[in-house]
């Protein structure tokens, strides 16, 4: 049996799985963990597998930095540890991934219809590809072409610091320097609470506050109202936080490709490209990826493809002792 598993702030997904000897995968059972209500990733794991589960494989994609195969989460309290997992499972054959490694992964198996391409320009190139997701944080990652085939890469690009690109954007790194003075970075304003922190900027500009927009001590996700306000243009306010929001994203998937030279294509992931479609396809977010100057020419030829697909990290969990 595969066990797999993408273990995120949000929520955890676990699946057991079988692949016969033509290579082809099964599931036999898959359910979905809001991370929150535990304690620490054991009590998720005791609850979901059967007893006397025989596990030859397990491999998890984590929110958070693997150092010697240890991870201690970035929003959980968890601490993962690649040897006691040995144990746990019974077998040899244990890898922790970060999150953004095992999306890398899964991008390379996705079909062609669960990917929305962004540049019309696109053109088809053989070479390292990079990964950006927006979700509950921000995460990057790498596929590193080694001449027949790609290698996924972790990185914590997410948190470099946020680098503004006109008048606005200065005042908005103003802003936010008044909040978190020693670090500014991109998972700031490019994750769920990023639309927040766009609209009470905003608001603190001279947009007028939108009514339907709740406090932030209401139950309501507040963050889901601003985006679909936004994307609908119901509300000034909000249609100007989606704007904002989909040029520093493009701009920053424009700074990973340069870093990684990404001729192989950027794979944009997570779950808020997909929720924010229209705004992401209506040429901003393209037009920020590309406006890199002398490098423009470069950025123009390169494919950007929105996953639709939310299970892509376990996809590459599922897949990883096969792949390596």
């Amino acid at each position: 049996m595969i066990l797999a598993g993408d273990i995120g702030g949000t929520k955890t997904v676990l699946s057991i799985l079988t692949k016969d000897t033509n290579g082809l995968i099964t599931c036999l059972q898959e359910q979905t963990y809001a991370s929150q209500h535990y304690r620490e990733f054991d009590d998720i794991l005791n609850l979901f597998l059967p007893l006397d589960l025989t596990i030859e494989s397990a491999c998890f994609g984590v929110a958070g930095p693997v150092v010697n195969e240890r991870c201690q989460t970035t929003n959980l309290p968890w601490l993962l540890d690649t040897s006691a997992l040995k144990i746990k499972l019974n077998t040899p054959k244990v890898k922790l991934l970060n999150d953004l490694e095992a999306m890398a992964l899964g991008m390379l198996y996705l079909p062609e219809h669960d990917l929305v391409e962004l540049n019309p320009n696109a053109q088809v190139q053989i070479g390292t590809s990079a990964v950006i997701a927006a979700g509950t944080g921000l995460g990057e990652a790498i596929l590193y072409w080694d001449g027949s085939k790609h290698h996924p890469m972790a990185t914590e690009g997410g948190h470099s610091d946020f680098a503004a690109q006109n008048h606005q954007q200065d005042q908005l790194l103003a802003y936010l320097r008044k909040q978190t003075p020693e670090h500014v970075s991109y998972e700031r304003i490019l994750s769920g609470i990023g639309f927040s922190q766009l609209y009470d900027f905003l608001c603190e500009q001279g947009f007028s506050p939108c009514i339907d927009v709740p406090e932030y001590s209401s139950d309501i996700d507040r963050n889901a109202v601003i985006s679909k306000l936004g994307v609908a243009g119901k509300d000034p306010c909000c249609a100007e936080v989606i704007r904002l929001f989909v040029a520093l994203y493009g701009a920053e998937a424009g700074n990973l490709a340069l870093k990684c030279l990404a001729t192989g294509g950027v794979y944009i992931g997570g779950g808020i490209g997909p929720k924010i479609l229209p705004a992401m396809q209506n040429g901003s977010f393209i037009t920020a990826f590309k406006a890199k100057g002398r490098f423009e020419p470069l950025l123009d030829k390169i494919s950007v493809k929105i996953s639709l697909n939310p299970r892509t990290p376990i996809i590459g969990a599922i897949n990883y002792f096969g792949f390596d």
